[in-house]
């Protein structure tokens, strides 16, 4: 199957409403690619492909299997309507785009597994985003009960910023607060028990949740459980005590730090770089799915 890469998407039809590292809001997820907070010069084929239709999997799933929950997700696509996107822009955003109502947006982090900046801190203080933790746990054990995480909303280019779940309720206010924890708790051990069905562990993931103002609900927004938002690693290898071979950009971040371009902007990956990169993405959606990529794509029709 051959993709173009897009790392921008030049989309005049519609009126863009922001533009992030790797999505352009319309809920346009495209092919750019960051790493270290620094957008790369060159892209991911079919990276944009799989975080949106793995995203609309998981909110298909994630809407079966926990109760109440509620999400923006509307359709794949562009919106429906005839002349809204010219057919060459329909044609750019198969497959690439989803309609879906707009909130805005409190990012909460779930940590079923102490590995990343939890490790980092807990081998140096016990505590996990500050909050104490089980004595004795080695790199990468699943930890006795999932830690919600909350964060700040960052700007454009900078990073969100953590925060304790009081903190999040003097935000937020209670009500909502405890809403924003016991779904994204939900979320993630219903997503996490659907992954290792098919020899995946999900360690850690971001969730991203909005308020309906004219009903007073929380919604499911943003990306789902996909390999930029989350770390997957394999159960087969799975193996406490050391780190883990995700399924995400790691062999490009690993690739920047040894090469000492870590941060460092105006990079181009090289093409060994790109397809090993792709190959990872590619992998971990057609085990979660349970299908290819090409058919994923011929589902969509033309």
């Amino acid at each position: 199957m051959t993709t173009a890469t897009l790392t921008s998407i030049p989309l005049s039809s519609l009126p863009k409403v922001s533009q992030g590292k790797v999505r352009d809001l319309f809920s346009l997820p495209d092919d750019r690619i960051s790493a270290y907070d620094v957008i790369l010069k060159n892209g991911i084929p079919t990276k944009g492909i799989i975080l949106t239709l793995l995203s609309a999997k998981w909110f298909e799933i994630l809407s079966s299997r926990v109760p109440g929950l509620k999400h923006h997700f509307l359709h794949l696509g562009p919106p429906s309507e005839s002349g809204v996107v010219s057919p060459e822009e329909a044609q750019m955003l198969r497959g690439r785009s989803m309609t879906v109502r707009s909130f805005l947006s409190r990012p909460s982090a779930i940590r079923g597994y102490v590995t990343g900046s939890a490790w980092a801190e807990y081998s140096k203080t016990q505590t996990i985003h500050g909050l104490p933790a089980p004595v004795g746990l080695k790199r990468c054990e699943k930890l006795p009960q999932p830690i919600y995480t909350p964060s700040t909303k960052a700007e454009l280019g900078e990073k969100d910023i953590n925060i304790s779940p009081e903190q999040a309720c003097k935000i937020i206010g209670e009500k909502y607060a405890s809403r924003i924890e016991q779904l994204a708790l939900a979320c993630y051990k219903a997503g996490a028990a659907y992954a290792e069905e098919r020899g995946i562990i999900i360690a850690d993931t971001k969730f991203e949740f909005g308020l309906d103002e004219e009903t007073d609900e929380i919604y499911l927004v943003d990306e789902v459980l996909t390999p930029d938002s989350s770390r997957f690693w394999s159960k087969e290898d799975y193996e406490v005590g050391r780190e883990q071979d995700s399924f995400d950009k790691q062999v490009l971040r690993n690739w920047l730090t040894d090469n000492g371009l870590k941060g460092k902007p105006d990079v181009e990956m090289p093409s060994e770089v790109v397809e090993k990169t792709k190959g990872r993405y590619t992998e971990v959606f057609e085990r979660l799915t349970g299908t290819s990529l090409e058919d994923a794509l011929k589902a969509l029709g033309n």
